[in-house]
């Protein structure tokens, strides 16, 4: 079957070596954001420098080292989607040795009433998506392994939350209303196209992945509403959150 593309072996024809050359050491913790906007917005207000790329035939994208909070951290926008959020990982962490990777986005609600007003810690996603194939046995959920640990952080840091699984996907125009309803019966509470394929890459390179979402759009209601996305996907105070949760796992309490 197609979802029996899983092999065990590490080694792989192509290495991100051969276009990247030796591997590097920077620093621990890295920062990702999907958000032009924030990105543009971080590196406006901290001190930066390139230290890498992640480059293909679309163009280049830097990879920087920022100073936040008297932290040095890995700090770059992510493509979009499992397979492309997934390879820019194996390729920023080949150039920055990083083994810490704080990712924040935003998701469709399937369960208004649990999201609004607090960021979704997941629990598991469904693996709706290519990416987390082969880099993970098949199985429909995979386990988003820190999410107890992101949780304590939060409580510690008073920021409201809600924990619950999610449903990674790649093809957000079929996201049907038999399908919403079969994620929710299944304790979906959010809609995402990358988590799954983000997971099972970092389990793979033994990276420990914390994620965390904010709710925009809502998709199991009647129609359709748009109206949250845009605040969800570029509000600045995910970025600030990021850097206190790094600043936790500096100090070794996350």
């Amino acid at each position: 079957m197609i979802t029996e593309s899983y092999y065990s072996e590490k080694e792989s024809m192509i290495s991100p070596g051969a276009f990247l050359g030796e591997r590097k050491y920077i620093c621990d913790t890295a920062i990702a954001t999907f958000s032009n906007e924030i990105f543009e917005a971080v590196l406006e207000k901290f001190p930066h420098k390139e230290v890498g790329h992640n480059a293909n035939a679309n163009g280049h994208r830097p990879i920087y080292l920022i100073e936040a909070d008297g932290m040095k951290l890995i700090f770059y926008m992510t493509s979009i989607g499992a397979a492309l959020a997934g390879t820019d990982i194996i390729e920023m962490q080949w150039q920055t040795g990083v083994k810490n990777i704080i990712m924040t986005g935003s998701a469709g609600a399937l369960d208004s009433e649990a999201t609004t007003g607090k960021f979704i810690i997941p629990t598991e996603a469904y693996r709706d998506e290519g990416m987390s194939y082969h880099y993970a046995p098949p199985s429909d959920y995979i386990s988003i392994r820190n999410s107890d640990r992101l949780a304590e952080a939060f409580r510690r840091l008073g920021i409201p939350f809600v924990k619950g699984r999610v449903w990674t996907t790649d093809a957000p125009y079929r996201e049907t209303k038999e399908a919403i309803e079969k994620r929710r019966q299944e304790g979906c509470i959010a809609v995402e196209m990358e988590l799954a394929g983000v997971q099972a890459v970092c389990s793979f390179y033994g990276a420990e992945l914390f994620s965390f979402l904010v709710s925009g759009d809502v998709l199991y209601e009647n129609e359709y509403t748009p109206e949250g996305l845009s605040d969800a996907n570029h509000s600045l105070d995910k970025f600030f959150i990021s850097v206190k949760l790094a600043k936790e796992i500096e100090e070794g309490r996350l």
